[in-house]
């Protein structure tokens, strides 16, 4: 049976067999509650098992008792009490299991001792025996002594490690990314005469993959023809699966042609690194068109497949039907794993649909898929950032009812939405809280807190934080004095800001653009600018490069002081050095040059925004606009300029309005201000009550109480965008 499967509006995507999608309702499946999963107990192990062992015990019951040993001790007892048994003698296997638990316990020594008994007892290992060892070196990260495993078996027991052996080794060396080592060994192999197989090459193209040089695995391909090999499924895969970690789908593709020219079947793991491919680029479309042509070609998708392709709808925006693949997936028996389910929430979360990530954490918890700290943590951080605190703390007590720890992750999301919300005490005692459970903050969960004390103007608590971190033996990064900085500039204490600039150096911490900028921009705001000058100097010799933001500072600065000269010059030494200003450069010198009744220079330098091409801000108009309403222009002038306002949809601020609008009155130039306020309350600003009420008031005359009304109005919504 055919029928056409739509997961993309715009993409049919034909599948052989009839799917029935239903509409997604996961609330509708009736999920267990999220806190009703009962935790798996491990089954108690008897503290001594020998005498549950009868005297004529078989290797099989001695095999399953030793398997069941948790530490050294027991299982070394127990061995020894069953070697001494009468009609008991160890076999290979008995010796590969207890070297096999010593080696995951990491008792290295006692293994080296077992070893030492077979050869007493005339057990002669074999190769699978050594591979134990190799195995258990490597999962302590003692790939060294993995490597002399070599030597033990041919200097000890006269055994030469075969290609078998040396591909193990290889491969263990690959996965632990020890990519100097695998060259050591490859050499040592290759030089004792061992005689490599495809196994090994693919081995070693995997690791030339791994360390991104995929021009030499090329070239090792090209040489297995030396020895009589031809690269196999395995060695495709693993050279597509190089490119595409390079972001280079193209060439994978390509590489997928030769193999079709090479007669190598294309494996099913091949298909699903080109959809992976597919995905990771974004090109979902292609992946599915990709994905319809192996249909036809007998391939069919398995739990990778889908993964891959719920991972790159997610990756592309369409949650939706990665969603309705979670259904299809769910029909066709398969099983739904913890990545999959967090691809989707992920997803759903920065999509801003929070109910629909809720309810799939209610249906994983219903399929007995267990969240993991993965899963609850993106929860928790996108609650706290849309500032719903509530239901964030409420998930974090249901992580902790499920016995899952929080990490320094979920305190950092709760940190920062408690400071975001203005909760600094909570945000405390959840440090405090914190550091009880066992879970030590970084610099990044007291930088987050001294941000939020110094934003709440709680510049004492911050710097106890800050004073408290160097005896907790937190590292005090650069963000840490920045923000620290940034805060006491802020609140108008530049003298203790200048105190922490000098710490950072004394400490030696590097001192950027944005420090010197927060610090220079205190001074000139308490009018210190001989010394904010002196900072500017000292920070070129630093090697640093001031900005707009360090000039824009200056020239706010000496406007503040008077000096509207000193700003001008500086303005336009700032564009000879080729450094494009902002508009909140020009603003505080047009403001000052409005204050000393020079409109003309004011509106020259409003003009010239205009044609250098930095258009003005709403805060540019508004400044104009309040330097003629205060007597900075004709009225005449002023009309046009509100006119011009009203196009760009700006609004005047309500102070400004009002003294325009007195001023019509006064000239009885009442139709002006009807045509004025008409355009100002056409904008979006104003809801269709709100106009149709303040023209009411218009036709009846009533100017001064519309005007109030337009007034008030402009201050709320003026406030409620500043919040």
């Amino acid at each position: 049976m055919a029928l056409s499967c739509c997961l993309l509006q715009s993409h049919p995507f034909t599948l052989p067999y009839r799917l029935n999608l239903p509409p997604l309702n996961l609330s509708s499946r009736s999920p267990k509650p999220i806190c009703s999963i009962p935790r798996r107990e491990l089954p108690s192990i008897s503290a001594s098992l020998t005498h549950k062992l009868p005297p004529d015990f078989t290797t099989k019951q001695l095999l399953h008792a030793l398997s069941q040993r948790n530490d050294e001790t027991s299982a070394l007892n127990l061995f020894h009490w069953a070697s001494k048994q009468p009609n008991f003698k160890p076999t290979l296997p008995v010796y590969e299991e207890i070297i096999r638990k010593l080696g995951h316990l990491g008792s290295f020594d006692s293994m080296k001792q077992i070893l030492e008994d077979m050869r007493a007892s005339n057990c002669r290992p074999k190769k699978g025996t050594f591979l134990i060892f190799i195995e258990s070196y490597a999962k302590r990260d003692l790939y060294d002594d993995a490597i002399g495993v070599l030597d033990m078996m041919e200097q000890v027991f006269g055994m030469k490690p075969g290609r078998d052996t040396y591909n193990s080794l290889l491969e263990v060396l690959v996965n632990g990314k020890k990519f100097k080592l695998v060259k050591s060994v490859r050499s040592m192999m290759f030089t004792r005469g061992v005689r490599p197989d495809v196994f090994t090459f693919n081995i070693l193209i995997k690791a030339l993959c791994k360390s991104h040089q995929i021009r030499h695995a090329i070239l090792l391909i090209e040489d297995m023809s030396n020895y009589g090999l031809a690269p196999d499924e395995i060695t495709y895969t693993t050279i597509m699966k190089g490119y595409i970690e390079e972001g280079n789908l193209e060439t994978a593709v390509r590489i997928k042609e030769e193999m079709i020219v090479a007669q190598c079947p294309l494996s099913k793991k091949t298909v699903n690194v080109l959809i992976l491919g597919y995905c990771k680029e974004g090109r979902i479309k292609e992946g599915l068109n990709f994905l319809e042509e192996m249909w036809v070609e007998g391939f069919r998708p398995d739990q990778f497949t889908f993964n891959y392709l719920v991972f790159g709808l997610w990756k592309s925006g369409y949650v939706k039907q990665a969603l309705e693949l979670l259904d299809l997936m769910l029909q066709e028996g398969f099983d739904l794993d913890i990545f999959m389910f967090n691809t989707l929430i992920s997803g759903l979360c920065k999509s801003g649909q929070d109910d629909e990530a809720m309810e799939v954490l209610n249906q994983m918890i219903s399929m007995d898929c267990s969240p993991d700290t993965v899963t609850f943590n993106t929860l928790i951080s996108n609650l706290c950032k849309e500032k719903q605190m509530e239901q964030a703390i409420e998930i974090a007590c249901i992580m902790t009812d499920k016995g899952i720890q929080p990490d320094v992750y979920t305190f950092n999301s709760l940190i920062r939405g408690l400071c975001l919300t203005k909760n600094d005490d909570l945000a405390i005692d959840l440090l405090h809280g914190m550091k009880k459970l066992g879970c030590r903050p970084n610099e990044y969960t007291l930088n987050i807190l001294i941000n939020g004390l110094c934003l709440s103007g709680k510049l004492d608590r911050a710097l106890g934080l800050w004073r408290d971190m160097e005896s907790s033996g937190c590292a005090r990064d650069e963000v840490t004095y920045a923000t620290l900085i940034a805060g006491f500039c802020k609140n108008k204490k530049i003298e203790q800001a200048e105190e922490i600039f000098y710490q950072m150096e004394l400490q030696a911490v590097p001192r950027d653009t944005s420090v010197y900028n927060s610090i220079i921009e205190g001074l000139c705001m308490s009018k210190r600018m001989e010394k904010a000058e002196e900072l500017v100097d000292q920070m070129i010799l630093e090697g640093l490069q001031p900005n707009v933001v360090t000039y824009g500072s200056l020239i706010k600065g000496w406007c503040k002081v008077g000096l509207i000269d000193n700003a001008s010059r500086l303005l336009r030494t700032v564009e000879t050095k080729g450094i494009t200003l902002t508009p909140q450069t020009y603003n505080p010198l047009i403001h000052a040059l409005f204050q000393q009744k020079r409109t003309k220079e004011a509106m020259r330098l409003f003009r010239e925004m205009e044609e250098k091409g930095t258009p003005p801000d709403a805060m540019s108009y508004r400044t104009v606009f309040r330097g003629f309403c205060s007597g900075g222009g004709p009225i005449g002038e002023t009309i046009d300029f509100l006119v011009e306002m009203t196009e760009k949809r700006i609004t005047p601020d309500s102070d400004s309005f009002h003294m325009l609008a007195d001023g019509l009155c006064a000239l009885s130039m009442e139709d002006t201000l009807v045509m004025l306020v008409e355009r100002v309350v056409k904008l979006d600003f104003f809801s269709e009550n709100e106009v149709s009420g303040i023209m009411g008031l218009m036709k009846i005359r009533k100017f001064q109480d519309a005007v109030v009304h337009i007034g008030g109005i402009l201050n709320r919504r003026n406030r409620k965008r500043r919040h």
